[in-house]
């Protein structure tokens, strides 16, 4: 937004309209400090019940936020959209991340730690995803992957992404060569274009099942894996879990492949 925010004190009531970054506050021990969410705010599961929904990540109730009071909005350039944030600045101060690489991600966490007095709590958070990070070895040479996020129509994770770098890190190559198109619609019947050695199929936005994978195989013979969306698109906490799992999937897949 290319614009700075001054706060007298840590903002103590806090609306938050990422899923993602509701969990990281709340692993920050600023529970009680949150008085909205979205209906996708699933971690920690209570957190529904106990505070106000206002709406979903690209729609929301303008005036249930106000009633809230809130000192500060957070949003996300991918999650929410930009004409929200007019109304919502009208509200309260609006803080937006912008997340591609993992270092975006410690950026936010330590950001959350300065803004609400949270310092020890962030840092002690980047160092430990730091060295869960030092464990993780790619257990087999570089594999083309199609990453689908979305069905009808069939859409792929793109370069521009967080998702992309988390494939990355896991020693994957995208097939996707657009690097403008984050999230490139495409044909089923491309893939023998693309040529992916792996195809993973997200748990979200779109809940991927078995019967998707034998409408996929009727196109591709090769590896198709269901996978949980949350550890290849959530950053924040959800970052420290993430490592692990990534290490069970590589051996899973060195075992298989």
């Amino acid at each position: 937004m290319q614009r700075e925010i001054f706060f007298k004190k840590p903002p103590m009531r806090i609306v938050s309209l990422v899923p993602s970054q509701t969990e990281l506050l709340v692993y920050l021990g600023l529970e009680e400090y949150i008085v909205g969410v979205t209906k996708f705010c699933v971690h920690p599961p209570h957190i529904r019940k106990i505070r106000t929904v206002v709406g979903g990540t690209k729609q929301v109730h303008f005036n249930k936020i106000l009633k809230l009071r809130p000192d500060i909005i957070l949003c996300n350039k991918e999650e929410n959209t930009a004409q929200m944030i007019p109304e919502l600045e009208k509200i309260a101060p609006v803080h937006i991340s912008n997340i591609i690489k993992i270092e975006d991600a410690f950026m936010l966490i330590n950001d959350y730690g300065s803004i609400f007095s949270k310092e020890k709590a962030a840092g002690e958070l980047v160092r430990d995803i730091k060295n869960e990070m030092q464990l993780n070895t790619p257990l087999l040479p570089e594999l083309k992957v199609a990453y689908f996020i979305w069905k009808d129509p069939w859409m792929l994770a793109g370069r521009n992404t967080f998702i992309n770098t988390l494939l990355k890190f896991n020693g994957w190559k995208n097939v996707i060569r657009d690097k403008d198109n984050r999230y490139p619609e495409i044909n089923i019947e491309e893939l023998e274009d693309l040529q992916p050695e792996l195809i993973l199929l997200s748990s979200e936005p779109f809940p991927f099942k078995e019967k998707h994978k034998k409408e996929i195989r009727e196109h591709y013979n090769g590896n198709i894996e269901l996978v949980d969306g949350e550890y290849f698109s959530w950053y924040g906490s959800r970052l420290l879990p993430a490592m692990r799992y990534f290490r069970e999937f590589q051996m899973k897949l060195s075992n298989s492949l």
